[in-house]
């Protein structure tokens, strides 16, 4: 498997940035690391090695991104609102930064998709939101989705704009509601051990997609599926061969 180390100094966060990608054609998977995790984490819990034939085969090129979130949202002694606008300029990073390079290496023109777990399945789901045009595909796996439980129930402009079941409530901007009916979200969550908040948020987020008409795969798996990289290594398998089956990779 082709691997390479990437870094580069981003403007819009006055930081160098590192990530990994590992392969070497086929659509680009954008993953994003769990609460407090880095850009290796996803190797290092044996997501890698779990999705390895469809990176062997050119399928997908995986590139791990790194976080700010112990600057912005688990930043707890920073007052909420800031910690939006913190990740604001992580979404520029994302957006205007790091996807131009992601379709440059991979001489990519269509979306790409995005994925995590926990924290950074929140991230995936609220990327392919914000950006439909940009990710065209998203798994979600043991999400939190109410941007409120970073900030201990706070809401301004600032949080509102990225918690996605607020947000999604009330949109009614076609451009995007057509966005979504033709892209392919999923979302999963085990109902063991530790999944109790990412249950509720993934069923409220159920419910609003339904009344909404669009278009989205909510999968809940067993109660011996705890919220843990076991469960992980063998949902994101699973679903990439569902995507595969679709089509879509």
């Amino acid at each position: 498997m082709k691997i390479e180390y990437r870094s580069f100094y981003s403007s819009n966060l006055n930081r160098e940035m590192p990530f990994k990608i590992y392969g070497h054609g086929g659509k680009p998977m954008l993953v994003f690391p769990s609460s407090g995790g880095s850009f290796h984490e996803y190797e290092d819990f044996g997501m890698i090695d779990a999705i390895w034939s469809f990176i062997e085969n050119g399928e997908i090129t995986v590139y791990a991104a790194s976080s700010v979130d112990s600057d912005s949202w688990l930043n707890y002694g920073m007052h909420s609102h800031d910690k939006a606008v913190i990740h604001n300029s992580y979404d520029q990073y994302i957006v205007d930064e790091l996807l131009p390079l992601i379709k440059y290496h991979s001489n990519w023109q269509g979306g790409v998709i995005t994925t995590g777990c926990s924290m950074g399945a929140y991230h995936a789901v609220n990327f392919y939101f914000k950006h439909p045009d940009a990710f065209d595909t998203a798994v979600a796996l043991s999400g939190i989705y109410d941007a409120r439980f970073f900030t201990g129930g706070y809401m301004d402009t600032e949080v509102y704009l990225n918690s996605p079941v607020d947000y999604l409530r009330e949109l009614e901007d076609d451009w995007y509601l057509n966005h979504y009916r033709k892209n392919k979200l999923i979302v999963c969550a085990g109902q063991g051990r530790w999944e109790e908040d990412t249950l509720r948020d993934t069923r409220l987020l159920d419910t609003i997609l339904a009344e909404k008409d669009i278009p989205a795969w909510f999968d809940y798996w067993g109660y011996d599926v705890d919220h843990d990289w076991t469960g992980w290594r063998e949902q994101m398998p699973y679903f990439l061969g569902k995507l595969k089956e679709e089509g879509i990779i």
